[in-house]
């Protein structure tokens, strides 16, 4: 049943993307639950919420009654739970590469121009807007070096060989988030290449924050 499967999900986190994208391939079907992550000061904050996820961030996924965070934590449960079509390949050395893409993105670009940095860097230190983007667009851009050169060793039809993995529900969302601050995607082909190749496919256009319940309609 649906209900069996809840994701607290909002339309533009990239972290959401990367789940709902992970549930879609997988063909799980999920009830989504929208946290806004903005109105009210955050309805991540709500105490309701943190007794879901006690870092007040989404996603957070509820199987059968037990909750869990993190977006890492939440698509190698649903590839040990739901193992087809794989996320993360048999080979230990490829399954690796999948684990080190995903932390390219993870750990190395994103947490840097999160929403959290963003608005701490407007409350601390009074940034404006324009400088809050410049901040994400020098991040990203910066980490983007390093994932394309990863990429033109590793790729194939998609991050890590031909199939799709974890890899690219982690790349994804953050190629959306380098459109979104300005970012110039001409040194980065093969970034751009896996990109359009996993935008070709009904579970990443599914899971695209344009297609969310939660989508205002002047974003969708």
């Amino acid at each position: 049943m649906a209900n069996d499967v809840i994701l607290y999900s909002y339309f533009r986190s990239s972290a959401a993307f990367r789940v709902r994208t992970a549930l879609n391939l997988k063909g799980i079907p999920y009830e989504q639950r929208a946290v806004h992550l903005v109105n009210n000061g955050g309805e991540q904050y709500k105490d309701e919420y943190t007794k879901v996820n006690p870092m007040n961030e989404v996603p957070a996924l509820v199987h059968n009654g037990r909750a869990i965070g993190q977006s890492v934590a939440i698509i190698e449960y649903l590839d040990a739970v739901w193992p087809s079509p794989r996320l993360y390949p048999a080979d230990p050395y490829r399954a690796a590469l999948v684990r080190q893409a995903v932390e390219n993105v993870n750990a190395g670009v994103h947490p840097v121009q999160n929403l959290k940095v963003l608005n701490e860097l407007e409350r601390r230190f009074g940034l404006k807007q324009e400088g809050k983007n410049e901040w994400a667009a020098y991040w990203i851009d910066r980490g983007f070096r390093g994932i394309e050169r990863f990429l033109s060793k590793n790729a194939g039809h998609y991050s890590v060989g031909d199939e799709v993995t974890a890899a690219d529900l982690y790349l994804i969302p953050q190629v959306l988030n380098a459109r979104r601050y300005n970012v110039d995607l001409t040194p980065f082909p093969t970034i751009q290449r896996v990109e359009a190749a996993c935008m070709r496919l009904e579970a990443f256009i599914r899971a695209h924050p344009r297609n969310q319940p939660d989508t205002p309609d002047d974003q969708k």
